[in-house]
């Protein structure tokens, strides 16, 4: 019975992937579908209520309607706006100012800056943005989502000021700086290897690597070891926005010695027109929404505790869902990154001279062009709180722990990775799964920051695959509808991934006790 219902808990998932890799279903179409199967399946095999299984949708709907449709649709009008008053042609000189080279510039967009993005505002902007703006430098629509994809897997656990790892701490009652070291420590394979794999991605096979072994290294090291240092001194919140900020200046510096050294190469951008001389005023002009960005977002955040404080009082808790565990869901009408964003988007349209009718055309056309993406957010979280509420998620965890035991941490971070799939948010996964990996730690004798956090590592995998993500890139590059196609293109390296993850989770958790 156990294993049937277990098997019955996985439908909603099991068709999601179905749907999407091989039917080529769109986005909304398939999650809109798992949702139903969801909802039918919470009724009348879980005994959940209609009711209750109606308040549990709503509620997955206004999580996903604020804060994550307000970021991304912020995100993407951001982007859009400095498309409309060539902000963005000026920044794409200056980029390939830096270096013509394919491969460098897809480190410096998709994993640095993108990194910078995730570490800052998270909830999609990191794959959006940069995903934007490769495909603007003339890569391929759906490379660019896919590089994207994987650069974003990796700071997850550290986005929007280090939220998934704090909330994860918080639940379970363990040291957040000391969990968000270990993350890293079990992180740091992937932070290596991710580099490499969209070098080879962007080349079109691992021969690419040649050539820039060495830069990718320093790219991926660079990043890697300021979040130990960060992490072990001083927590979670900024690790990777130095990580990635340090990366960033590295990978510049060594990209100019290597466009000095090879001035041509096959992968080089095919560039039209001579390269003009910009005034500071319009470089300034340009790269203002960003900046603008990061210090709304630094400011706000709970490293600035005064400012974060008064702000919070400007929120509303209503209790959405109506069956027994349900807890107020509360709107965080200020501090939350979509309006900061949109602020910054506002201000960059003024000072670039936007007229008003153009930047509410802009807003429309961004609405427009995100409709379907929105339809499959509002299924997704909806699906995720009516699995978590009727208890299809904690019976699919439960069967894990129960059935493998002491070898139950070579699945840890797949549970972590299945809660990511399902909500496409390393947060959510943490506050769905966080408890089931600090009990199974207990039942079977590990360390308990090992085996919480390998719900962390997990997430990278997770969020990679998740529907949400994948929406959030195709709708950047204006390729939604392409969602089976991605995910069929990003499955490999997920599966890569969980292998390396299971190795780590496995063997590594000796290390812990020399270096913890």
């Amino acid at each position: 019975m156990a294993i049937l219902l277990f098997v019955i808990s996985l439908l909603p998932i099991l068709w999601m992937i179905v749907s999407l890799g091989a039917l080529k279903w769109a986005g909304y179409k398939a999650s809109f579908v798992a949702m139903v199967i969801a909802f039918v399946l919470a009724v009348l095999v879980f005994k959940m209520s209609p009711y209750n299984g109606l308040s549990a949708a709503l509620e997955g709907v206004a999580m996903a309607l604020w804060p994550i449709v307000v970021v991304i649709i912020a995100a993407v009008f951001l982007y859009n706006t400095c498309l409309h008053n060539g902000s963005m042609e000026v920044i794409k000189n200056m980029i390939t100012g830096v270096s013509k080279d394919k491969r460098i510039l897809c480190l410096l967009i998709a994993w640095c800056f993108g990194g910078f993005m995730e570490g800052m505002a998270g909830f999609g902007t990191a794959i959006a943005i940069p995903a934007g703006m490769l495909a603007n430098l003339g890569f391929s629509p759906l490379l660019a989502c896919l590089v994207c994809l994987i650069a974003n897997g990796t700071p997850t656990p550290f986005g929007s000021i280090g939220i998934p790892t704090v909330t994860l701490a918080n639940l379970v009652g363990l040291d957040s700086a000391r969990l968000a070291f270990v993350e890293v420590l079990q992180l740091s394979p992937l932070i290596l290897l991710s580099p490499f794999i969209m070098v080879a991605i962007t080349g079109k096979s691992f021969k690419a690597i040649k050539g820039v072994f060495w830069i990718t290294l320093a790219s991926g090291l660079s990043f890697l070891l300021p979040e130990l240092i960060v992490t072990y001194f001083v927590g979670a919140e900024l690790a990777v926005v130095v990580g990635s900020i340090v990366s960033l200046l590295v990978t510049i510096m060594l990209a100019k010695i290597h466009d000095k050294r090879h001035p041509s190469g096959e992968y080089d951008l095919v560039m039209e027109g001579s390269r003009e001389s910009l005034p500071l005023s319009k470089v300034v002009r340009s790269w203002l929404p960003f900046v603008l960005v990061f210090v709304f977002l630094l400011s706000t955040s709970i490293l600035v505790k005064p400012v974060n404080d008064f702000l919070a009082v400007f929120k509303t808790s209503v209790q959405i869902y109506q069956g027994e565990g349900g807890t107020p869901y509360t709107f965080t009408w200020i501090n939350t990154p979509g309006v900061w964003i949109f602020l910054a988007a506002l201000i960059g349209a003024v000072v670039n001279k936007m007229r008003l009718a153009d930047v509410v055309y802009v807003f429309k056309a961004t609405v427009i062009q995100m409709s379907k993406t929105i339809i499959t957010m509002f299924c997704v979280l909806a699906t995720a709180k009516i699995m978590g509420y009727s208890g299809m998620i904690n019976n699919i965890a439960g069967m894990f722990v129960m059935s493998l035991g002491i070898m139950y941490p070579l699945v840890a971070p797949l549970i972590g990775a299945l809660g990511t799939f399902i909500t496409g948010s390393g947060t959510s996964s943490s506050v769905l799964f966080g408890n089931v990996q600090l009990n199974a730690a207990a039942s079977i004798g590990v360390d308990p920051y090992w085996m919480v956090a390998l719900n962390s590592l997990g997430v990278a995998a997770g969020k990679m695959l998740a529907p949400q993500s994948i929406a959030i890139g195709l709708v950047a590059v204006k390729k939604d509808g392409e969602d089976g196609v991605l995910m069929k293109q990003v499955f490999p390296y997920v599966v890569l991934y969980v292998a390396v993850m299971a190795i780590v989770a496995f063997f590594g958790q000796g290390l812990i006790d020399f270096i913890v």
